[in-house]
């Protein structure tokens, strides 16, 4: 038995955050897997409907991944044609991903999983929009600190 109070499961912040984000996407999965993308596909097609067109470098940004984590959720994007990659003529290693018409068509069911989704956290309105500024702030303010620490080795 642990003489720390801070070493408790039920004291770890990072924890509680796992938990709710295993739940929130093993909910997510279970309508995803019926249009046939998984949670990671979900988020680029959302970087996609926002931006309409988009470097990998710039979605990976977005998403706080690196870029070789979306090259390969990209490349079976396309095999979907859920997307279309080019490729500058200028600079060949810039890949700008856009949407193609069957991208652009999911938009709508997509929309309507968000939406279960965000239900079945029976949070009211106000609730799910504070919980969610928090936890963008709490990633703000751990990130800062990342870089922080990154400039001082």
């Amino acid at each position: 038995m642990t003489q720390y109070k801070n070493l408790l499961l039920n004291n770890q912040l990072c924890f509680s955050l796992y938990a709710a984000t295993n739940s929130i996407i093993r909910y997510y999965r279970i309508y995803l897997n019926e249009i046939g993308i998984t949670y990671t596909q979900y988020l680029v097609l959302l970087v996609l409907w926002e931006e309409e067109s988009c470097h990998i470098k710039k979605i990976a940004e977005i998403l706080k991944l690196d870029s070789p984590t979306i090259t390969p959720i990209v490349q079976k994007l396309e095999k979907m044609n859920l997307v279309k990659r080019q490729r500058k003529d200028i600079d060949e290693r810039m890949v700008t991903v856009s949407l193609t018409k069957d991208g652009l068509d999911l938009e709508g069911q997509v929309a309507d999983i968000q939406n279960k989704v965000a239900c079945k956290t029976h949070l009211k309105t106000k609730e799910f929009n504070d919980l969610k500024g928090t936890l963008n702030k709490l990633a703000e303010t751990m990130e800062q600190k990342e870089k922080k620490l990154d400039t001082s080795l």
